[in-house]
């Protein structure tokens, strides 16, 4: 991507990163503070007020990079793991960060202040969740900020999934919700930003730049044959994902759920609403090789 591509350029009018001195003229540059992401889920919009179009969701444990704070309680920066720029309330925020060593691996758990399940959470946390683990008491894994979450919804950040297929199905019935990630809710390129990272794989966060960035250009002239498990199947601001030969799994803003049903019937409603015919088919290199 460009550095002129609002979403993944922190620079405004009155100020810019300072590693774009030289790219982007501005009358300020600031270096910017790294933050990580307590909050389960925090909202990253396209400005400071809560009903400004929701962009993305960050995790719990991303990196937040703040380059501006105003008196509102907003932070303006940029995600450290897709580049997304916004503005994330700033109660969401710590500036305690640490190298994480654990990710979520299940669709939703709980962060406690102690070794109960009987204490109420401080936050819920969502599959890729990212956690900083430094000890282990029963059942319970315990954060480098002395707090507990069941140890075996949790897998070590250097062992991956090996199926983001199987990351992707796991979120069928979840409602869409634009912007989302979560398994409270979550948008077709949110769904696959979040299945590929389980499986190690980087990909932007809108479909547009997915199209781009992930995977192998497929040859397609309209024919759907010769299509397999884990294909990208990309329509103008769509993306599905195929469960296997015939049967792709997207989540649908028709039935405002994860679903999965034949490529067939999915190509053919949303030509028929207007949003046109599949622009790309991408195939990831290291699925094709098995």
């Amino acid at each position: 991507m460009t550095t002129t591509d609002r979403r993944l350029t922190p620079a405004r009018p009155d100020l810019a990163a300072e590693h774009l001195r030289g790219i982007v003229d501005a009358p300020h540059y600031v270096t910017g503070e790294p933050c990580i992401v307590f909050d389960g889920a925090a909202d990253l919009r396209r400005a400071p007020v809560p009903d400004a179009p929701l962009d993305t969701e960050a995790l719990h444990g991303e990196v937040f990079t703040v380059y501006d704070r105003d008196e509102e309680g907003w932070s303006w920066g940029q995600l450290a793991r897709d580049g997304y720029v916004g503005f994330m309330p700033s109660k969401a925020l710590t500036a305690d960060v640490a190298k994480p060593t654990h990710r979520l691996a299940v669709l939703r758990s709980f962060l406690y202040g102690g070794p109960s399940i009987k204490l109420p959470p401080m936050a819920a946390l969502s599959l890729g969740s990212r956690l900083t683990i430094v000890g282990i008491k029963d059942q319970f894994a315990i954060t480098h900020r002395g707090h507990y979450v069941i140890a075996h919804h949790l897998m070590p950040v250097a062992e991956l999934e090996r199926d983001f297929v199987t990351v992707a199905e796991r979120f069928i019935g979840i409602p869409y919700y634009w912007g989302g990630k979560t398994s409270l809710g979550l948008d077709c390129s949110g769904l696959a930003q979040v299945s590929l990272d389980a499986a190690g794989i980087k990909a932007p966060r809108d479909t547009d730049m997915q199209e781009s960035a992930v995977g192998k250009v497929l040859a397609f002239n309209g024919d759907l044959s010769g299509l397999q498990r884990g294909d990208l199947i990309f329509w103008k601001g769509h993306i599905g994902i195929m469960r296997d030969a015939t049967e792709v799994l997207h989540a649908s803003g028709h039935q405002m759920l994860v679903v999965g049903e034949p490529l067939q019937v999915a190509v053919d409603r949303i030509a028929a609403k207007g949003a046109g015919p599949i622009t790309s088919i991408r195939r990831l290199p290291a699925l094709s090789a098995q």
